[in-house]
């Protein structure tokens, strides 16, 4: 291990990803390399990372031991690196070590070998000073000045999931290159980048950095062969196959090395084309041509892959951009549909030169994407400065890229934490263990009958093999399979196939508003205007009348980011409907047409034919300052024709602009207007102005956005239409009747987030809302939350819209549970995350509606929600959801793409119907899961019994007896019994989560004891026959009836007296009395274990499956019952009287009858479980169901019309930083707060 540091401050995700470079942090006896997540996806998590150095004995040794056991033991350093390397390696501090060994920080720790490359600075083709303070690139704070090795002019790095990481010999530490730091200022990136970099540091940077490419490789067909053939699952089947053959199972072997063969073929050409589909995506991005500014030397054109971080970047037009970088100068319009899902156009605005040393991420705080240029995403229009082309500084490339990242995380995928994975092992060693069991028991057998010793082996391990069916891979994935072609066929598409098990345990939805729930295109409603600090009259759109001329008018026709494309107005569709309101046009600006001289915008808006007389001719936009959702505001600069001054325009949240301006304009009466119309379900928009006293578009275009949005006058109100969506009462209701529980989470205003609620029904009309407010802690007030409940009252513009009043009235008596809604915006979501960490549970469990919400803010309630054990569905738009899509367990993205990496989901329906169609087609993949491995579990168990008591007589079941019911049942029932479909309605209940839970256990102990009192009973009852004799020792007690079946061929017939015991006999009547039992038992318990309603359709819906059944029984009993020497002989089996075969047959029917009623009277009856339960006192481990009842039993609870305080101001305050900036944190309440982080949730993919 390397030496110790001091522990890293904890950080959250987002503070990490503002104020740290990547790195490997090393802490007392372990390093972690930790990833600041990519801003518009979530991270890995971060690696302990150890340091060895090889041994030559040792590696000698290690060789030596591969030899011997022919290679075995390489195969074991194939499936754990660790092994290889605890074998050829000793530890050492990570500055000397040769060979890394990475760990996972998560519960899987999965181990990962690294070798440490050296690259040598000797091999560029210019000389390099070995001068140990001459630093070897203009940027100080560059990772590379620290990294290389003078005078060797080495540096050592790993490369880690596509990232690659230099050894900082400074900071003793490993961190990530191919990125500018994050310490760097805007000035430091306007001084030292501005005029590009020289060729010598190019060069450098391209050695260390690698490639600016993005480069998936097409993975060679041997290659995906042999992984696919290492796999323990196959090289165990191997094994099993060479067993088998040596035993002369030729036909089972054969078709067991056939479904194999089909199934890793199948494999490979997934994998393959999976690859050959990525490798095609991705590979256009590497061959970009682009031109960049080289220091002294002008302008250069070269390939993209050239690029290095702090190239200048030149922005010709419509372009793809090749990697991220940071807007310097001049602005320009990206589609980020790739990343987003939503094609709509975003402004990007030019980095401020400003003077302070603060990290320009921080500088940016409120939203730094705004000046970032994401790889893959599309420069559709540029917006030069007047001062020469748009120009953008390199900020990262290669994987390292918003694009890489998405990339990486499609190859390296995080584990998928499912409880049904896990047990799925438990079971796996389970059955592997009775295998285990049986190795002994058949070993002690045939030692006792004095077989010889490679028999007793050769047996012994062949029931060793009996309990681990071969297709037990394949069954467990069928079900999703199928659940995927169903959901396609609804136009749902799905990236990650593993978390359709997962959508089967939804028991939480939470939901975007606008788009998702209501419709995603607005209606004008109308304005309301102010003058001398009062509202006036409201001007309707439904009048038709055309929209007065005046600074409102002026407001709605420029504040906004539209653009003139192809000669049609594109943008959001919001900004949209509020131009259309004005009637003015957007027209291009170029030399002739452009009156003002102002080369920075090439957007002019003029009336259009149907605008009531303006007096002006033209507005042209100057600046502007793009909408945000944390911000909540935009605004711009703009020039009316005929002046020679500026006008700031802001639009935005109503209570956000109104505190950006002059008290006195604002109306007294703003909250009750602004109450008036939300409580009505209208989308409200506020619009401010003020005039600026400049004459110089320079100065316009340096000035702070702070500066500019401040002291402004308020204009008045822009009232919007937002319709509910058809479907979405009809869904809730039905996801309500389901008992699972709908939440809504949007950025728009509370009291309009409610009367959604309450008019799409997600609150019931006689359920109370409860607003939580809170508010931050001033100079000697602590933080404090009020309780305030909402009153009801039905008002006359409908009968489905509700009018909301905040009242003093409390919540009524004997309405406690889930009569009470909480709702709270995302201000006072953070003050109590902050503030109150012990009361978020409580809101939680009963917190419905949670509005004003940051993208940032709806990632961490998705988080919240999963720490108290729900499992999580988000729907979502795609595009300030992207966060919360990713982090639910199930993200539904709606959006027009057959697959957006903004969620694991994707619906082209653009309506919240998709929900109950996927939680459906969970559920049903779910049960067809555990359906498909109880009975692969039976069948195993099945096979295993009847086998042992076959070796108690030293016998097995004959080739086409194991053939039948491996491959005419077994596998023909594995392959369709998952395809039953969904059952239309959805239960009020869950199906088990988990395969370890009471009802599957007892199904599977239950069913093998059934199984064994049945075979052990007909094994000694065909014993007690008066026609029985013991076949597998004396072949002269045949009936002379039966003398022309022949008997088997390796029985002695050459005796005297008695005949010699052969190991592997297999003609007994042990043997034909518990072959048809075993086989008539996999055929009923497929049938039991299919079970329909609640969660899929009943059986005989399923056609192939039912029609496999019932061909198999008949079949079973066709053999069972028939008389012909041909069967009898194929199948290796002797003629019995006809009363022990209906003996037989009614032995294995009263089993059947037996196991179903069991099965389905006790062990599926919901009513039952739920009753034994209550009656023993056992309780749901779930942390939600535990607050819920300690809630119910709290006659305190919910507190209304009071005010809690955070404390006397002595107490800890729990700090979340994702939400707070430097400027933001007291010193004292940082480092506080650094001593209390919380375990993230990580959903696994």
């Amino acid at each position: 291990m390397g030496k110790a540091c001091p522990v890293a401050q904890a950080l959250t995700p987002l503070e990490a990803e503002q104020l740290v470079p990547l790195m490997l942090v090393q802490v007392p006896d372990k390093e972690y390399l930790t990833s600041p997540p990519n801003s518009l996806c979530n991270g890995h998590p971060p690696f302990e990372v150890f340091g060895y150095r090889t041994q030559s004995l040792r590696r000698a040794l290690c060789l030596v031991a591969s030899g011997l056991t022919c290679g075995v033991l390489l195969l074991v350093f194939y499936w754990r690196p660790q092994w290889r390397v605890w074998a050829n390696c000793v530890p050492c501090p990570l500055q000397e070590a040769d060979t890394i060994l990475l760990r996972t920080t998560d519960e899987f720790q999965r181990y990962m070998r690294k070798k440490v490359l050296c690259l040598y600075l000797s091999t560029l083709r210019f000389p390099i000073s070995k001068n140990p303070e001459a630093p070897l690139v203009a940027d100080h704070h560059s990772v590379i000045n620290q990294a290389v090795i003078k005078p060797e002019l080495k540096l050592r790095c790993i490369q880690v999931q596509k990232i690659r990481y230099v050894w900082n010999n400074l900071e003793m530490q490993f961190q990530k290159v191919g990125l500018l730091e994050d310490s760097n200022s805007c000035h430091d990136i306007h001084r030292t980048f501005g005029l590009g970099l020289t060729n010598e540091e190019q060069e450098v940077r391209r050695l260390v950095c690698g490639p600016n490419a993005i480069e998936v490789e097409i993975q060679p067909i041997w290659k995906l062969l042999v992984t696919q053939v290492l796999n323990p699952f196959y090289v165990f089947q191997a094994f099993t196959l060479t067993l088998w053959l040596s035993q002369g199972y030729i036909e089972y072997s054969v078709a067991i090395i056939i479904l194999s063969i089909i199934s890793i073929v199948l494999s490979v050409y997934d994998l393959r084309k999976q690859s050959v589909k990525l490798h095609n995506l991705v590979e256009d991005h590497n061959k970009v041509q682009v031109t960049i500014m080289v220091k002294d030397k002008g302008l250069q054109e070269l390939e993209s892959r050239l690029l290095v971080p702090g190239d200048i970047l030149i922005l010709p037009g419509k372009f793809l951009l090749p990697c991220d970088a940071v807007l310097i100068d001049g602005s320009c319009v990206v589609n980020e549909g790739m990343l987003t899902g939503e094609s709509i156009p975003v402004t990007k605005t030019p980095l401020p030169q400003t003077e302070n040393t603060m990290p320009w991420k921080s500088h940016s705080l409120e939203d730094y994407r705004k000046h970032v240029l994401f790889c893959g995403t599309e420069v559709i229009q540029v917006k030069p400065s007047g001062q020469g082309p748009v120009k953008a500084v390199v900020l990262q490339t290669g994987f390292n890229t918003a694009k890489g990242d998405l990339v990486r995380s499609i190859l390296y995928p995080r584990p998928l934490n499912f409880k049904l994975y896990s047990d799925a092992f438990k079971f796996m060693v389970f059955l592997a263990c009775l295998g285990v069991v049986g190795f002994f028991y058949g070993l002690g057998v045939y030692m006792y009958h004095g077989a010889s010793l490679s028999d007793t082996m050769t047996m012994a391990l062949l029931l060793l093999t009996v309990p681990l069916p071969p297709v037990l891979p394949a069954a467990l994935t069928i079900g999703i399979v199928y659940a995927q072609k169903r959901l396609k066929r609804k136009k749902i598409f799905c990236i990650s196939p593993q978390r359709i098990n997962m959508c089967g345990q939804i028991n939480l939805v939470c939901f975007d508003k606008t788009g998702t729930l209501t419709e995603d295109g607005l209606d004008l409603w109308g304005t309301v205007p102010t003058a001398d600090s009062c509202f006036q009259e409201v001007h309707s759109f439904a009048s038709g009348k055309a929209l007065p001329w005046g600074p409102l008018c002026a407001a709605m026709a420029s504040c906004h980011s539209l653009i003139l494309l192809d000669g049609t107005i594109q943008g959001d569709p919001l900004d949209v409907k509020m131009f259309e309101g004005t009637a003015w046009k957007i027209e291009d600006c170029n030399l002739e047409s452009c009156k003002f001289g102002m080369s920075d915008s090439n957007i002019v808006i003029k009336p259009g034919p149907k605008v009531s007389q303006s007096p002006v001719e033209a507005i042209t936009v100057l600046c502007q300052f793009p909408f945000s959702s944390s911000l909540q505001r935009m605004s711009v600069i703009a020039q009316l024709a005929g002046e020679d001054h500026f006008h700031v325009y802001m639009k935005g949240a109503p209570e956000m602009v109104a505190s950006f301006c002059r008290l006195e304009t604002v109306p007294t009466n703003f909250p009750q207007e602004l109450r008036n119309y939300t409580m009505q379900g209208f989308r409200v928009i506020a619009l401010a102005h003020k005039a600026l006293k400049m004459g110089k578009v320079s100065e316009v275009q340096h000035l702070a956005r702070e500066k500019v949005e401040s002291e402004l006058t308020f204009l008045g109100l822009l009232i919007m239409e937002n319709r509910l969506k058809k479907e979405t009462k009809p869904v809730l209701k039905e996801l309500s009747e389901a008992r699972i529980r709908t939440v809504m989470i949007t950025g728009d205003n509370l009291q309009t987030a409610i009367t959604v609620a309450r008019n799409s029904e997600m609150i019931p009309q006689s359920s109370q809302v409860i607003i939580v407010e809170a508010n931050e802690p001033e100079e000697f007030v602590p933080a404090s939350v009020t309780w305030q409940p909402v009153e009801n009252q039905e008002t006359g513009r409908g009968k489905n819209e509700t009018n909301i009043n905040i009242g003093n009235n409390s919540v009524p008596d004997g309405e406690g549970g889930s009569c009470y809604h909480f709702a709270m915006t995302g201000k006072s979501y953070q003050v109590i995350y902050q503030h109150f960490n012990s009361l978020l549970p409580k809101i939680l469990v009963n917190g419905t509606i949670f509005a004003r919400m940051s993208p940032q803010q709806k990632s961490s309630l998705i988080e919240e929600f999963q720490k108290l054990n729900y499992f999580v569905g988000m729907c979502g738009d795609g595009a300030n959801d992207c966060g919360a899509l990713k982090m639910a367990h199930a993200g539904i993205s709606l959006s027009e793409q057959e697959a957006s990496v903004a969620s694991p989901f994707t619906s082209k329906t653009a309506n919240i119907e998709c929900v109950p169609h996927l939680i459906r087609e969970g559920r049903a993949a779910l049960v067809s899961s555990f359906g498909v491995f109880k009975y692969l579990t039976m069948y195993a168990i099945i096979q295993f019994i009847g086998t042992s008591l076959l070796y108690w007589q030293l016998q097995l079941f004959g080739n086409y007896q194991y053939l039948m019911q491996d491959v005419a049942i077994t596998l023909m029932v594995c392959l369709t019994m998952s395809s039953t479909h969904a059952y239309p309605k959805l239960a009020p209940y869950r199906p088990a989560g988990q395969l370890l839970s009471p009802p599957l256990l007892l199904s599977v102990f239950l069913n093998s004891c059934f199984t064994c009192i049945v075979q052990i009973c007909a094994f000694l009852h065909v014993k007690q026959q008066p026609w029985y004799c013991e076949v597998y020792k004396y072949s002269e007690c045949f009936p002379a009836s039966q003398g022309y079946f022949s008997t088997n061929a390796s029985l002695e017939r050459n005796w005297t007296g008695n005949a010699t015991l052969i190991p592997g006999s297999i003609l007994s009547f042990e043997s034909t009395t518990l072959w048809p039992i075993a086989t008539i038992n996999c055929i009923t318990v497929a049938f039991i274990f299919s079970k329909g309603k609640p969660f899929r359709k009943p059986i005989y819906t399923n056609y192939i499956f039912s029609f496999l059944l019932l061909s198999a029984l008949g079949l079973t009993i066709f053999i069972l019952f028939s008389d012909f020497q041909v069967i009898y002989h194929g199948m290796e089996l002797i003629p019995t009287i006809t009363s022990w075969r209906v003996l037989i047959l009614v032995a294995a029917l009263i089993q059947f009858c037996v196991a179903f009623f069991v099965e389905d009277a006790i062990l599926q009856n919901q009513k039952l479980w739920l009753f034994i339960k209550k009656k023993f006192g056992f309780f749901s481990k779930s942390q939600y169901r535990n607050w819920q009842k300690k809630l119910a039993e709290d006659s305190t609870w919910p507190p209304t019309n009071t005010t809690d305080y955070s404390g006397d101001g002595r107490n800890v305050f729990y700090i979340n930083r994702g939400y707070e900036s430097h400027e933001q944190i007291p010193k004292e309440k940082l480092e506080l707060g650094s001593q209390t982080t919380e375990q993230h949730f990580w959903t696994r993919l």
